[in-house]
Formats: C-alpha cells, sequence, structure tokens
C-alpha cells in the first residue's frame, strides 16, 4: 500500500512520521519542499507536484490548511491529477462540512472512495500518535482504513460524507469557547488576588476540569504562546461554524462571540500565536493588565510588536 501524504504541516509532519513508523510506504508533497525532504531520513520520498505523488498512490491523505487549498491540491486546472481507480482519499485537514459532500459526491463520479477524517488532539497529540479521528463517508471504506488509522490515533466513523467535519466543527466550538472560558477565569482569579497556578490545580480536581484547564492552562500561566495550533486557524474554523449554523437557520451566541475576540486578535497582528493566546486579546481588552508578570514567549514577543 502506498500512500501520498499531501501537507508536511505543524500537524502533518509527525502524522506521517508515525506512518513511516509503522511500515507504510509514503511519498511527501508540500509547498514548501524542505518540510518533506527532511523526513527523507525517515525513508519517505519526495514529490515535485500533489500530481506526482497521487499517481501511484493507493491512498492519499490531505493534511491542509483550508478547504479552498484542498480543493486547489486535489483538483488542480494546471496539474491535474490522475487518481488510481478504486483509490482512497482522505481528507483530514478541517473544510467546511458542505464542501466534504461535494468532494465525496465528485470522486465517487471517478470511482475513487472519499473519506472526511479530520483530527483532533493538537500536535501533542500527532506526535503521540493518539489523535482523534472523525470520520464520514461510507462504513465499508473507513473499515478498510483501520490500519492507517490506528497508526496515528483512535478513529470514530460518525456517519456519511460531510459527518466527519461537522464533528470537528463541534470539536472546535468547544475548544474556542473554553480557551476562552479558561483565560476569563484565571484573569479573573489573578486581578481578584489569587494565585491562578493553584486555581488551576484546584480546578482540575473538580467539575471544571477539562484537557483545556490542563493544557492551555498551564500555556498561560507560564505565558508560552508558540503555536501546536494557531490563532488564525482558530478564527477560521470558528467562522466554518458560524456559516454552517447560518445554512441550518441556527444562532450561536457564545461561537460568535468568540469568534469576534480572535478576529480581533488576529487583526492585531497575533494570528501566528497558539490559539490560548486569547488570554492577550483578553488582556488587551482590560487595559493590559496581566495574567501574572512572566515573558510572554511566542512568535512576536519582540519589542517591537505591538
Amino acid at each position: 500500500m502506498r500512500i501520498a501524504f499531501l501537507g508536511i504541516g505543524l500537524m502533518g509532519q509527525p502524522m506521517a512520521v508515525n506512518l513511516l513508523q509503522a511500515g507504510f510506504q509514503l511519498t511527501l508533497w508540500n509547498r514548501t519542499r524542505s518540510k518533506a525532504e527532511a523526513l527523507i531520513r525517515h525513508g519517505a520520498d519526495v514529490a515535485e507536484t500533489p500530481a506526482q505523488a497521487i499517481a501511484d498512490a493507493d491512498i492519499i491523505i490531505t493534511m491542509l490548511e483550508n478547504g479552498p487549498i484542498v480543493d486547489q491540491v486535489l483538483f488542480n486546472k494546471e496539474l491535474p491529477a490522475s487518481f488510481k481507480q478504486g483509490c482512497t482519499v482522505i481528507d483530514m485537514s478541517s473544510v467546511p462540512p458542505q464542501l466534504a459532500k461535494q468532494h465525496f459526491a465528485r470522486f465517487k463520479d471517478i470511482g475513487v472512495n472519499y473519506l472526511d477524517a479530520p483530527v483532533s488532539g493538537g500536535t501533542v497529540g500527532a506526535q503521540q500518535a493518539s489523535l482523534s479521528i472523525m470520520a464520514g463517508g461510507e462504513k465499508a471504506v473507513f473499515e478498510n482504513c483501520q490500519t492507517i488509522f490506528s497508526a496515528l490515533g483512535k478513529a470514530t466513523y460518525i456517519g456519511p460524507a460531510g459527518s466527519g467535519q461537522l464533528a470537528k466543527c463541534a470539536n472546535q466550538a468547544i475548544v474556542g469557547i473554553t480557551i476562552g472560558a479558561v483565560a476569563e477565569a484565571l484573569l479573573l482569579a489573578a486581578e481578584g488576588g489569587a494565585d491562578p497556578a493553584a486555581v488551576r490545580e484546584a480546578l482540575l480536581g473538580g467539575f471544571a476540569s477539562s484537557r483545556i484547564l490542563e493544557l492551555h492552562g498551564q500555556r498561560m500561566i507560564d505565558r508560552e504562546f508558540n503555536p501546536g495550533a494557531t490563532s488564525r486557524v482558530q478564527l477560521k474554523d470558528l467562522r466554518t461554524i458560524l456559516d454552517t449554523a447560518q445554512s441550518e437557520d441556527l444562532t450561536l451566541p457564545l461561537v460568535q462571540q468568540t469568534f469576534d475576540q480572535y478576529q480581533e486578535l488576529v487583526d492585531k497582528g497575533y494570528e501566528e500565536v497558539d490559539h490560548s493566546g486569547l488570554l492577550l486579546q483578553l488582556e488587551m481588552l482590560n487595559d493590559n493588565r496581566t495574567l501574572n508578570d512572566k515573558p510572554t514567549t511566542s512568535p512576536y514577543n519582540q519589542p517591537d510588536h505591538p
């Protein structure tokens, strides 16, 4: 089984390494070729174009930033790819559910299987092969891909095409809103004179405990905002959630409020900070009162950054 893996970024790189270590043959493509070439020592081949990577692949995995990029890479009009009959495309990117449905139908017409299978778990989950994988598509195709999924984490079949992306929308709604709640709770505690680190420790033993409080709460206390997942991507996912909600005539006020705060953070130039960096927006909203006096570590800790 030969796998084409398209997108060797923060998530794609450790995922590709885990597949290589599991014994799969991989041909990699990435817009910045050097990121793919770094995995040659692990046994990977590197293609010049997506079409070259796809040509002999039984499985094509995409781990790209957004729906338009996935669309452009898979259906490039200038360098069209030729898909092997009966191969399977697994889109592990986060794209709109409606786009996933369109891709499913488009591939079905040419005899290619398709799963939308976005992931949750961040770079830590990718490195540890403990990702939560949410898959939509035909169940038989999902079951045939279990050996691949097991090298990356735990996969759950959600339902027909687009269902995996709906589950990812649900995931990102909870993640974004909870990051905001943790930031507000810790800043409130700190401003009232409590030690935010001690407050976090206490809350981890109670009903408010969550993975977000555990990991991102610690990031906030450490003021460590180098990205595992960027605020720019979190904002994109929240936009997808709101667009999907609108198509279903739903109003999601908490998602909207969280989106607005991430939008302000990104507009101020902090698009590459970790999404736990929403704390920075909250601090700026409160006259730059900070959680603690620790130095901030982020892609933007230079003195001349606003």
